[in-house]
């Protein structure tokens, strides 16, 4: 006899799923049972929303689904943060959770693990379905799948009562396959071909959603000689090319930039407030003559556009790039000039924010092609504001859009899972690693090349500025950190502690590190 467990384990694989982050209990050992099978990896984080930024990271690299199986009720609900994270980066996770028996739910019986209504909670935020008929399986996977993947990446959930998952399940089906992402029509191309040729100094906005379309968007960029203007989750795209602004919109260099244009083209960018109007002050200059792209429907009709076309970012770049004869004008110039003066601006922002920055510099510096895995922290701030990596997907965070604090640590091992051999920085504010810090034994005992770089500077320093700014007394900033050397052995890590000087930082990270390590900053 097969099991529903066996055959979903056997379900995830045929759909190219290679790992798993979860933690056992007696509502998922019928879903252990498949990965018995040996078909896939799993990977034991120490909390479920670890599990959840794992699987976020994961994805975040391969632009695959990450999966995460967790029990009933607070396995759930422990990873709804991640969940919410996922959702709001346009980021592919399938959440596979137990659920209480068939005849249970909604009786408020005193069960184990019991939630009223757990799907419930869940369809608030993504797709969700209750499997209660083995035969169902392949068909609900289809859907989840094509939740994740057919139209604006995020997340998904499964929940499989605990009186179905050792029930016998027949052979799936092949996978079906995914829906064909929107398409821009002839009409879309020729209009928008005609409105950029027209133009003269054009600009193109970029987001997470051309995270994977660095060809497309050189070509595109190169075509119309216009400058790139790239929201945190672009980053890394286009690294040193002289038409690149890795620069917020937040920023007034970069806003002069997008006033000065004639034609505004939106590749992949939901336009959202903390990257474009961060400091809430009101003067993003007016875009509603852009041209806008994004597979959401439902994005597009949220802010007025020229052209809203509905399509993959890269796939509408690529075809569009085909269509113009490439011209020499001053981009290059107009790039450079808001690239200097958005970085002098960081300087009148925050004080030290510039020291900041070139910590974060020094840390790409340091380790070429390295992956930077960032937690909401003071240097991941500045450089959310200005910064150039050097490989595309190689910069992410959770400071931006929904913002969830203690990201860090799981994303960065869901990332190294993701790319084998390739070293991964953690840079976690002393605050941010209180909220998950247990994760950093998945490092070690997964043999994994994680630096957890720890900013500390004892306090949730950005929330006491806020408040000082805001005139009002300083109360619960303060939270004693971990002495870190301690930690450091206790977590059986190598440490190193360094002044905040970019020399220092160079020359602790350069040292060789095979396996995971902690190396504390000591900020100003």
């Amino acid at each position: 006899m097969t099991t529903v467990g066996e055959r979903l384990v056997q379900g995830l694989a045929a759909r190219g799923v290679e790992v798993v982050f979860g933690i056992p209990g007696v509502h998922t050992i019928e879903l252990y049972r498949g990965l018995a099978q040996g078909l896939i990896r799993h990977v034991t984080p120490r909390h479920e929303q670890g599990a959840g930024f794992m699987a976020d990271g994961y994805a975040r690299v391969t632009g695959k689904p990450g999966v995460a199986f967790v029990i009933t009720g607070p396995g759930l609900t422990n990873t709804l943060t991640a969940m919410a994270q996922a959702k709001a980066d346009s980021v592919p996770m399938l959440v596979i959770s137990g659920v209480n028996r068939r005849a249970s739910l909604g009786k408020g019986l005193g069960l184990l693990h019991e939630l009223p209504d757990q799907a419930a909670m869940v369809r608030a935020m993504c797709p969700t379905e209750t499997l209660t008929d083995p035969a169902d399986l392949g068909a609900v996977l289809d859907r989840a799948f094509a939740a994740m993947l057919g139209g604006r990446p995020g997340p998904a959930h499964i929940e499989i009562p605990t009186d179905v998952m050792g029930l016998p399940c027949p052979e799936l089906d092949t996978p079906a396959a995914l829906p064909a992402p929107p398409q821009a029509t002839a009409q879309d191309l020729e209009t928008a071909t005609a409105l950029l040729s027209a133009a003269q100094r054009p600009v193109i906005l970029t987001g997470g959603g051309a995270r994977f379309a660095e060809a497309a968007l050189q070509s595109l960029a190169e075509a119309l000689d216009a400058p790139v203007i790239q929201t945190a989750n672009a980053r890394g795209l286009l690294h040193g090319h002289p038409l690149a602004v890795p620069a917020s919109p937040s920023l007034e260099a970069t806003r002069d930039l997008i006033r000065g244009a004639d034609a505004i083209l939106a590749l992949g960018t939901e336009l959202g407030p903390t990257d474009y109007d961060m400091y809430v002050n009101g003067r993003l200059p007016d875009l509603s003559s852009m041209i806008r792209v994004d597979l959401c429907a439902a994005q597009l009709a949220r802010h007025p556009a020229r052209l809203a076309v509905q399509a993959d970012a890269g796939a509408f770049a690529a075809a569009l790039a085909a269509r113009l004869a490439p011209r020499q004008g001053d981009g290059a110039a107009r790039a450079a000039t808001a690239r200097s003066a958005a970085r002098a601006e960081l300087a009148g922002l925050h004080p030290g924010m510039s020291d900041q920055l070139a910590m974060v510099e020094a840390i790409r510096d340091a380790m070429p092609g390295a992956l930077i895995v960032g937690d909401s922290t003071q240097p991941v701030y500045a450089a959310n504001l200005f910064y150039d990596h050097d490989r595309p997907r190689g910069w992410f965070n959770a400071a931006t859009g929904y913002g969830a604090l203690g990201f860090g640590p799981g994303a960065a091992i869901g990332a190294a899972v993701a790319a084998p051999g390739t070293p991964v920085v953690c840079l976690i504010g002393d605050g941010g690693l209180g909220f998950d810090p247990a994760q950093l034994r998945v490092a070690v005992d997964e043999t994994l090349p994680v630096t957890f770089l720890v900013w500390n500077n004892a306090a949730y320093r950005e929330i006491a500025e806020a408040m000082i700014a805001a005139q009002t007394k300083v109360i619960g900033c303060s939270p004693s950190p971990f002495d870190m050397a301690y930690f450091a052995a206790a977590c059986s890590l190598p440490y190193a502690r360094v002044p905040q000087e970019p020399e220092a930082l160079a020359q602790a990270l350069r040292s060789p590190a095979p396996g995971p390590r902690l190396i504390e900053v000591q900020a100003r």
